[in-house]
C-alpha cells in the first residue's frame, strides 16, 4: 500500500521493476478503452454552425472528449480540410517515436539522475494508469505541464507494449497528447503525434481501427485550423471523410454531419461553391434518413442559408432559413431560435424589405433580453444589425445610437463571452461607421479588434482581413505609409495560412500595388500588380471587373516604369474586353481609349485592330461563362 501511495504522489519515484508493476496494476484497468475508441467522432467535431466559426474549449473538455468520445458520430468544431494531399507534407510518417520527440522526458528520477533502465515502462499496465492520473490533473485544471509529462510516459510505455503491432490504445494516448499541447497552446507539438496516430490504424483491421483512423484526421485537420493553415485543415477533414464513408456507408446520418462541418471549412476559406455542394450533399443525406435527423436537417438549413445569403442568392437563404427556424421550434429548439431570426432578418435586409427586417430583428431582441440578460453581446449583435438597416435608409441618428448601445456592451461585456465574439462586434461596429465616412472612428474600432485577436490562436486569416480593412481606409485618408504597412502585414498573413490562390488575396495585392504607385515604389508596384493578375485570372476570369481593374493599373505602372510596349498591349486587351462587354458608349470605355491613344501617340503607333465577324461577338466565350453567364 505505501508503494502504491508514492506511486500516486509522485510517479517519477519508481524503486525497482516490481515496485511499479504492482503500483501500476492498482490504478491501471485499461478495460472499456477499446469500446471509449469507439466514440471518438465527437473529438473531431463538437462544433456549432455559427458565421464566425471560432473554435474554443476548456482544457478538460479538450482531453475528455479526445479520451472518451471516438464513435463517428461526429458533430463538428469550427474549421476544416481537402483529400488531394494525402502523400504530401501533411501525413509524412514520422521516423522519431515519442522517446526520440521528448528526449528524456520520464526518463529521470526526481532527484535528477538518469534511470538506468526504462524496463519498468513496459509493463502493461502501467501506461492506462499514467493516462488515467493526466487526465485527472487536466480535469482538475491542476498543473497542466505535470499532465503533459504523465502523458508522454503514457505513450512512450504503450509503445514499448505495442511490439510494432497496430494498438488502438496507443492511438488513444496521442489523441489525448496531442489535446494537451493543443490546451497549452502549442498547436506545431501536436501535429507529429496526430500524424503518427494515423499511421497506426489499419482499415482493413475492422471498423475500430478505421474510426481511430478517422478520429486522427479530424483532430490533425482542427489542429491545423488553430494555426490557421485552412488548406492543409481542409486536406485532413476530407480524408476524414473518406474513411468515414468506407466504414458507414454515403448516406448515414453521421456522415451529413461531417459533409456539412467540412462545408464550414470551406466556407472560412471563402471557397463557396464546394461549400454549397457539401452543404446539399448534407440535407440531401439527412432528408433521406427522415424524421431521425430533422435537428441536423435544420442545422444544414441555416448553414445553406448562409451559403446562399454570402453568394447573394438572398431568395433562397430566406427559404432555407424559414424552413430551418420552423424545425426547430417544432423540435422545442425556442431558445435557438433567435439566432435564427437575426439571419433572417439579414435577408430580408439584403432584399429592401425593411419593415419583415426590423421585425425579424426585434423578435430576436425580445429572444435574446428573456434568455441571455441585457448586456449579453448577442444583444449587441442585434443593435448593429438594426443600426446598419437604419444607416441604409437614411436614419443617421436612429443608426448611431444603436451603434452606440452596442459599444456599451462590447466595452463592458459579462464574464465568460469568448473574446473573438467582442472583437466580431467591433469590427460590425467599424463597418457602419465606415460608411458614415467616420473613418478615424473606425480605425480606433478595427485596432481595439485586432488587439484581441492577436491573443486568439486560429485567427490569422481574421486578422489579415482586419489589416487590410485598415490599410484601404488609411489609403482613402491619404496615409499611404500606414496603408502600405497595412497591406503589408495582411498579405504576409495570407500567404502563411494558405490563402494565397483566393480571389480576395489578389484583390488585397492590387490594393497594396496602389500604396506602392503612391509611395513611388514603382517595381514593386509592378510585381504585386502582376501577382494580383494571374490570382484574379484563374478565380474570376479575365473578364471580371476586378481583374480589369488590375489590367489597368498594371498597364499604368508599366508606362510609369518605361515599358511603353507592354503597357499598350494590356491597354489594349482591356479596350477591346470593355468594347465587347459593356459596348463602346460607357465612361469606363472612353477613359480606357483615352488612355490608350495617348500611349499610342507618344509611341508614334495607332491601334491594331482584329477582324471579327459577327458570329464571333456573338459567340460566348468559353472562358469567360460558368453555366450561369457573364457576371461584369
Amino acid at each position: 500500500m505505501r508503494e502504491v501511495e508514492i506511486m500516486q504522489v509522485d510517479i517519477d519515484k519508481p524503486e525497482d521493476d516490481s515496485n511499479s508493476n504492482s503500483s501500476s496494476k492498482k490504478g491501471g484497468s485499461s478495460s472499456g478503452k477499446k469500446s471509449g475508441l469507439l466514440d471518438k467522432s465527437q473529438s473531431a467535431s463538437a462544433k456549432s454552425i455559427s458565421p464566425d466559426h471560432v473554435r474554443k474549449s476548456s482544457q478538460s473538455q479538450m482531453v475528455s472528449e479526445v479520451s472518451t468520445k471516438l464513435s463517428l458520430k461526429g458533430k463538428s468544431p469550427p474549421e476544416k480540410p481537402p483529400i488531394n494531399k494525402r502523400n504530401n507534407k501533411i501525413l509524412k510518417k514520422s521516423n522519431t517515436g515519442i522517446v526520440s520527440m521528448k528526449k528524456g522526458k520520464g526518463s529521470k528520477l526526481q532527484n535528477g539522475t538518469e534511470d538506468a533502465s526504462e524496463s519498468w515502462l513496459g509493463s502493461p499496465d502501467l501506461g492506462p494508469f499514467l493516462l488515467k492520473q493526466a487526465r485527472d490533473l487536466v480535469s482538475a485544471g491542476d498543473n497542466p505541464q505535470k499532465a503533459l509529462e504523465l502523458a508522454l510516459r503514457a505513450a512512450k510505455s504503450y509503445e514499448l507494449c505495442a511490439n510494432e503491432k497496430p494498438n488502438l490504445e496507443l492511438v488513444m494516448c496521442l489523441h489525448v497528447t496531442a489535446a494537451i499541447f493543443c490546451s497549452l497552446g502549442q498547436y506545431n507539438e501536436a501535429i507529429p503525434l496526430l500524424e503518427q496516430s494515423i499511421e497506426i490504424p489499419l482499415i482493413e483491421e475492422g471498423q475500430e481501427h478505421a474510426l481511430a483512423k478517422f478520429a486522427g484526421y479530424m483532430q490533425l485537420g482542427d489542429t491545423y485550423a488553430m494555426l490557421g493553415e485552412l488548406e492543409n485543415s481542409i486536406t485532413c477533414y476530407t480524408t476524414g471523410l473518406e474513411v468515414q464513408k468506407q466504414v458507414l456507408g454515403e448516406t448515414d446520418p453521421r456522415v451529413g454531419e461531417i459533409c456539412r462541418y467540412l462545408a464550414e471549412a470551406h466556407v472560412q476559406a471563402l471557397q463557396f461553391d464546394e461549400a454549397q455542394r457539401l452543404c446539399q450533399m448534407a440535407l440531401d443525406i439527412h432528408r433521406e434518413n427522415g424524421s431521425s435527423a430533422l435537428l441536423e436537417e435544420a442545422a444544414d438549413r441555416r448553414l445553406m442559408g448562409l451559403i446562399c445569403e454570402t453568394r447573394g442568392d438572398h431568395e433562397a437563404a430566406l427559404e432555407h432559413l424559414v424552413l430551418a427556424s420552423m424545425s426547430m421550434v417544432a423540435n422545442g429548439q425556442e431558445a435557438e431560435v433567435a439566432s435564427v431570426d437575426c439571419s433572417i432578418g439579414d435577408a430580408y435586409l439584403s432584399l429592401s424589405r425593411y419593415d419583415e427586417a426590423v421585425f425579424a430583428y426585434q423578435k430576436a431582441l425580445t429572444a435574446f433580453k428573456t434568455t441571455k440578460g441585457e448586456n449579453h453581446p448577442a444583444i449587441g449583435s442585434v443593435f448593429v444589425r438594426l443600426a446598419d438597416l437604419y444607416n441604409r435608409t437614411g436614419k443617421l441618428r436612429e443608426s448611431k445610437s444603436y451603434c452606440e448601445n452596442a459599444l456599451r456592451i462590447y466595452e463592458k461585456p459579462t464574464l465568460g463571452i469568448p473574446p473573438e465574439e467582442i472583437a466580431s462586434g467591433l469590427t460590425d461596429v467599424s463597418a457602419i461607421y465606415e460608411s458614415m465616412n467616420d473613418l478615424d472612428q473606425a480605425i480606433k474600432l478595427l485596432q481595439k479588434a485586432l488587439k484581441i485577436y492577436n491573443d486568439c490562436p486560429g485567427q490569422q486569416s481574421t486578422i489579415a482581413g482586419i489589416e487590410a480593412q485598415i490599410g484601404v481606409m488609411y489609403y482613402m485618408l491619404g496615409n499611404y505609409s500606414e496603408s502600405y504597412n497595412s497591406f503589408k502585414g495582411a498579405i504576409s498573413k495570407l500567404r502563411a495560412c494558405g490563402q494565397r490562390k483566393s480571389a480576395f488575396f489578389g484583390v488585397a495585392l492590387n490594393q497594396m500595388g496602389l500604396a506602392c504607385v503612391q509611395c513611388y515604389a514603382i517595381h514593386e508596384a509592378v510585381q504585386l500588380f502582376e501577382e494580383a493578375k494571374s490570382i484574379l485570372e484563374q478565380e474570376l476570369g479575365p473578364y471580371h471587373l476586378d481583374t480589369l481593374v488590375v489590367y489597368s493599373n498594371l498597364a499604368g505602372t508599366y508606362d510609369a516604369s518605361g515599358r511603353l510596349d507592354d503597357a499598350i498591349e494590356i491597354l489594349e486587351h482591356v479596350v477591346q474586353m470593355r468594347e465587347e462587354k459593356l459596348g463602346t458608349a460607357t465612361p469606363e470605355v472612353y477613359d480606357e481609349k483615352k488612355r490608350l491613344s495617348e500611349l499610342l501617340k507618344e509611341a508614334g503607333r495607332v491601334r491594331s485592330r482584329k477582324a471579327r465577324s459577327l458570329e464571333t461577338l456573338l459567340d460566348a466565350n468559353p472562358h469567360s461563362l460558368n453555366g450561369e453567364g457573364i457576371k461584369v
